[in-house]
């Protein structure tokens, strides 16, 4: 079996990294056996199990085969289940979710390779994501009740070796990240999250873990480095100023691998939450956030990269390190437990010493298994919990409002959220010097699919149109920065001629601008020319009728992920900041809506920007 013991770095690593010795090792940790699936031979060579070929041992040389699973991005999915949908999930590419799928992939491959020589990582983002992480951290949060919060006992029923922390980790502080932690049996890791100020990791930056490998054979030593974005900072800002730095992910691991080599490493892995494409959507300021590919190619001496970030399925990537000609091989596993990953090492026992002779990749897909009941059993009243909480009414709407057109209609349903975010901020602000500024509010189409049904709306109907864990904040703009800000966000259109057929859905996400970024004015009417270059597209700006002046002053009701930073929109980061009283948006609008007990359109929905060519409006 592996060894459960594990060395670990103190929390509070030296600078000087030379003179550290090895750590006394972590108490061992007991954890359940696990269901098996029958069907693990024939499953995992579906998947491409095996297909890598065993190194040949050279004479007096033993080559043992060891396997390094991996997931990313699981976003608080415990179950195959559509909290949005109030439906087992599905999609069109047939795919399966959360973590009782991958407790049975990772069940058939201990099965298969045997439970000794198996280790599993994730590349974090766990414990955001869905209506069951906000429910555990907002409305009964395991802070206050003590509960163990449902992805820390899921991830010790599976048996997790090291986690990595993504930057989702950080949306609820620091506080609660904490506590989330020391429920954890395995350890959390994040070299480059550092105390403010300084160079010293405030968590565990690695780990070794001891794998039997034969009799008369001594362990072999896997070292696993944990990383995460450099984008916390921005995004997570109000939890991390002057408490946590992100340091680069490419020059932190350069610090760290030497450590991991001199304690007598066999094999390095990083768990890193970072895509590969080399890319950020941030300026320059930060460190690259999407550096994984360049962690490869600069750091020596790393075997294997489990990354994630991107929310990409990349079974198998080989990425030839400058230093030193080798081959790093990477995978990310997509989303969601969608995907495991599986890293296939042989190693070769020679005068004295193991060293990897080869490697190979690939992903092995969750819906060729069902939920391990074992998995949902550990969630199940938790679970339910949520689905009550999603189904509880809270309003009537009079009509059908839909986000389907609101990547290029102004629609009802996203003037709702501006409403609430407007009606929060006015009352918020009374009072204050900024009380005669006119108030509007920024609001982006998060997901297509959403429907506020006529009659009954419930939190799972509001949850669905804001999906993502924001918090209310108003800053003040000029009317030069609001039109700034309007063509910066118009860049997610590409160019339409003006006698082009009229196919909006093929004209949004240009320059792969996720519907996210498209971000929409209430308060202020605009045209967006979509026949015009990009960068002067927004004409007819005017608020009440009167055209905005460059220097007249606005309070913008925004998104704390917005204001931040998040997206590199011009101007709203750095601008003074006149509320910020941590309110969840969604909550707001739950809040709101059921103060009121009526959704109706005609209270709320003013048409005040169209898409226009030539200055001919589309619709």
């Amino acid at each position: 079996m592996i060894l459960a013991m594990g060395e670990h770095m103190p929390d509070h690593a030296s600078d000087d990294l030379a003179p550290l010795a090895d750590d006394p090792p972590r108490s061992g940790i007991s954890r359940r056996a696990l269901l098996v699936g029958a069907s693990a031979a024939s499953v995992l060579a579906a998947a491409g199990w095996g297909a890598a070929p065993k190194a040949a041992a050279a004479p007096g040389e033993k080559v043992v085969r060891i396997a390094i699973m991996g997931t990313s991005d699981i976003h608080s999915n415990a179950l195959n289940w559509d909290y949005y949908k109030d439906a087992a999930y599905s999609d069109s590419a047939k795919n399966s979710i959360g973590l009782a799928r991958v407790s049975s992939l990772v069940n058939q491959v201990r099965a298969d390779v045997g439970r000794e020589r198996t280790l599993l990582f994730d590349a974090g983002d766990t414990i955001q994501g869905t209506p069951l992480g906000f429910y555990y951290a907002t409305v009964e949060p395991m802070t206050t009740t003590g509960a163990i919060h449902p992805m820390a006992a899921q991830f010790n029923a599976i048996g997790y070796d090291a986690v990595a922390l993504g930057n989702h980790e950080f949306n609820y502080g620091l506080d609660f990240l904490d506590t989330w932690i020391s429920q954890l049996d395995a350890p959390a890791l994040a070299a480059n999250a550092v105390h403010a100020g300084t160079n010293v990791p405030r968590f565990e930056p690695f780990i070794i873990k001891n794998m039997h490998a034969g009799p008369g054979l001594p362990p072999i030593r896997v070292g696993v480095l944990g990383l995460t974005n450099p984008g916390v900072v921005i995004w997570d800002k109000a939890n991390v100023s002057g408490r946590v730095d992100v340091l680069d992910v490419v020059e932190t691991a350069a610090r760290w691998v030497p450590v991991m080599r001199r304690r007598g490493v066999d094999v390095i892995v990083v768990s890193v939450h970072a895509g590969d494409s080399g890319l950020s959507s941030y300026g320059s300021d930060l460190p690259v956030e999407n550096a994984a590919g360049m962690l490869a190619e600069q750091v020596a001496d790393i075997d294997v990269i489990l990354f994630g970030h991107a929310h990409l399925d990349k079974p198998e990537v080989f990425v030839t390190n400058t230093q030193t000609g080798q081959q790093v091989v990477m995978s990310e596993p997509a989303k969601w437990g969608q995907r495991l990953s599986v890293f296939d090492l042989d190693l070769a026992f020679s005068r004295g010493a193991w060293k990897v002779v080869s490697k190979s990749a690939h992903s092995v897909n969750a819906n060729t298994v069902e939920d391990d009941p074992a998995l949902v059993a550990v969630v199940k009243a938790q679970h339910d919990a949520v689905v009550a909480y999603v189904n509880t009414a809270v309003a009537t709407s009079t009509e059908v409002l839909s986000a389907a057109e609101s990547c290029w209609k102004d629609t009802a349903i996203l003037d709702y959220v501006n409403h609430v975010q407007v009606q929060t901020v006015t009352q918020a602000i009374a009072g204050t010097p900024e009380a005669s500024l006119p108030v509007v509010s920024i609001a982006a189409p998060f997901n297509r699919a959403a429907t506020f049904p006529a009659g009954q709306v419930t939190i799972k109907d509001v949850a669905g149109l804001y999906i993502y864990d924001n918090t209310l904040m108003a800053s003040v703009l000029t009317g030069a920065q609001i039109k700034d800000y309007l063509e910066y966000s118009a860049k997610y259109f590409q160019k339409v001629a003006p006698d082009a057929p009229v196919a909006p859905e093929t004209w949004t996400n240009a320059l792969n601008t996720p519907d996210y970024n498209y971000d929409q004015f209430s308060g202020v009417t605009y045209d967006v020319d979509i026949s015009q270059d990009q960068g002067s597209r927004i004409v007819n700006l005017a608020y009440d009728g009167v055209a905005v002046t460059p220097d007249q002053r606005f309070v913008v009701a925004v998104n704390n992920y917005r204001q931040s930073g998040g997206g590199g929109f011009p101007h709203i980061s750095t601008a003074p900041v006149v509320y910020n009283a941590q309110v969840a948006i969604r909550e707001a609008i739950v809040a709101f809506a059921s103060a009121a007990g009526q959704i109706d359109p005609a209270e709320f929905h003013v048409v005040n920007w169209q898409l226009v060519r030539a200055g001919t409006p589309v619709f």
